[in-house]
Order: structure tokens, then sequence, then C-alpha cells
């Protein structure tokens, strides 16, 4: 076994992708994600997953900016996205574009992630690192789902929270 690197990796990428393509429409609603180093991993995550979307509202930096630039490998110049100040005008715009809206998110009525069955068309909101997602763009959406955790802490960086749920959609329910 040995590493892929240059061509090798471009090509094996290329058919994999080719081969494996997901069929799910994924978009990811940051809602005051305040860090520019997370909101940089999630325009990486974005690119990666190949994510429809990014929409940034409330404080959440947007680019320009040297940290999500950095953090990010400039992915916010490949992936689309917009800037809405008040997350209830995004989510009502998503909705009506036929999106089922699902927060990652410790709620009442949240279910484990992997238990969950999504919809083709997918907002997935996250929210600030120390206060989570805020009472009225919770009442906004459809759902919410959270990571089991098992350790002695209560949550994951926002990013890796956003990562593991966009990539549970896209090779559990997206094959």
């Amino acid at each position: 076994m040995k590493p892929l690197i240059g061509t090798s990796l471009k090509r094996f990428l290329r058919d994999y992708k080719r081969n494996h393509r997901p069929d799910m429409d994924i978009v990811g609603l940051l809602q005051s994600v305040e860090y520019p180093a997370n909101v940089g991993s999630c325009f990486r995550l974005a690119d990666g997953a190949g994510l429809t979307e990014l929409v940034l509202t409330g404080i959440t930096p947007c680019p320009p900016n040297a940290t999500i630039d950095k953090v990010g490998r400039f992915k916010s110049l490949r992936v689309p996205w917009h800037y809405e100040n008040d997350p209830l005008v995004a989510i009502g715009e998503l909705k009506a574009a036929g999106y089922q809206m699902v927060a990652v998110e410790l709620t009442d009525t949240a279910v484990p992630y992997h238990t969950y069955i999504y919809s083709q068309k997918t907002c997935l909101v996250v929210g600030h690192e120390d206060h989570g997602i805020t009472k009225a763009t919770l009442n906004a959406c459809d759902a919410s789902v959270f990571l089991p955790m098992y350790g002695k802490g209560m949550s994951l960086n926002v990013h890796v929270a956003l990562s593991i749920v966009v990539y549970h959609i896209l090779h559990v329910q997206g094959d």
C-alpha cells in the first residue's frame, strides 16, 4: 500500500466521483457561527462533499477574510454562497424552494442523526459555537438531529458536527 499523489490521486478521485455520485441536494445554513476558522472549515467541507450552497447569516463572517481563506483553502471562490442577515428570511426562501430544514442541535424533540430520514433537498442548520441555534430559528426548522456523545463533552466543533451529518446523508441515504 502506498499513498496516492499527483496525477494518480486526481485520477482516483475523478473515477470514484464518476461512479459514486450521491444524488442529494444539501445546503448548509450557518446561523451566527462566530469564528472565521469554523466558517473556513465549513467552506472546505462544502467543496469536498459537493454541497449545493452555504448560506451565511447573522454575525457569521463572510469572505473575503484572511482566516476563512487560509483555513478554507480559498474554497469560498468555488463554493456557491450568499449572506442573509436574518436566518428566518433565508429559511423562508429555502423552504419555498422545497428544502426541508433540519437543525443540528440538541432539542427536546431531536433524534439521533443516523436514525432520521432526510429528504432529497435538505438544509442543515448549525449555530453559534457557544449559544447554538436561536429559538426563533429552531421554531422555523422542520426537525432537529443530534450527535450522540459518549465521553464527558456535550458537543463537537460546529464544522465537525456538520461534516458527520453531511457525509452520513451522502453515503447512507445518497447511495
